[in-house]
């Protein structure tokens, strides 16, 4: 596969992904009446499971956001800047903040795959910190290097 294609395809499903975001988040109040029918425990916590999922969809919206900012910067040719390391930082803290909603709608009603969820977005969350630091190192360099020249 070429990398072209590759990044072009990429950058589509990030944009796919940050309009589906904002348009799922925004009709949560339809769409949980609708799965309420199917879904007992859905229907019983309404007013809960709608204001958890907009505050999960806004902070997963952000994160998509930053992806996105990232990945302009990859088709840019320049990935190594400190706006890199920003991003990375505020997807790590957004991460987290998924993990603590997460936990917190455990307490009107659990499922298995809320568990995944808090399992991911901590992987998620120390993964963007530690890159953060590694593109922050790698920012160093390239500032150094960029001044030798």
């Amino acid at each position: 596969m070429k990398k072209e294609t590759l990044t072009k395809g990429t950058k589509y499903f990030l944009d796919f992904m940050f309009v589906g975001g904002i348009v799922a988040t925004a009709t949560l109040p339809i769409s949980l009446k609708i799965i309420g029918q199917f879904l007992p425990r859905v229907e019983e916590h309404y007013k809960e499971a709608v204001v958890i999922y907009f505050v999960l969809g806004i902070a997963a919206v952000v994160i998509i956001r930053e992806l996105r900012k990232m990945f302009q910067t990859v088709l840019n040719k320049n990935c190594f800047v400190y706006e890199n390391v920003v991003s990375l930082q505020k997807m790590g803290k957004w991460s987290f903040f998924i993990v603590l909603m997460s936990l917190v709608r455990t307490f009107v009603y659990m499922t298995m795959a809320m568990g995944v969820v808090i399992l991911v977005f901590t992987v998620a969350g120390l993964f963007s910190l530690v890159l953060s630091f590694v593109f922050e190192e790698a920012v160093g360099f390239k500032e150094e290097n960029d001044l030798t020249v």
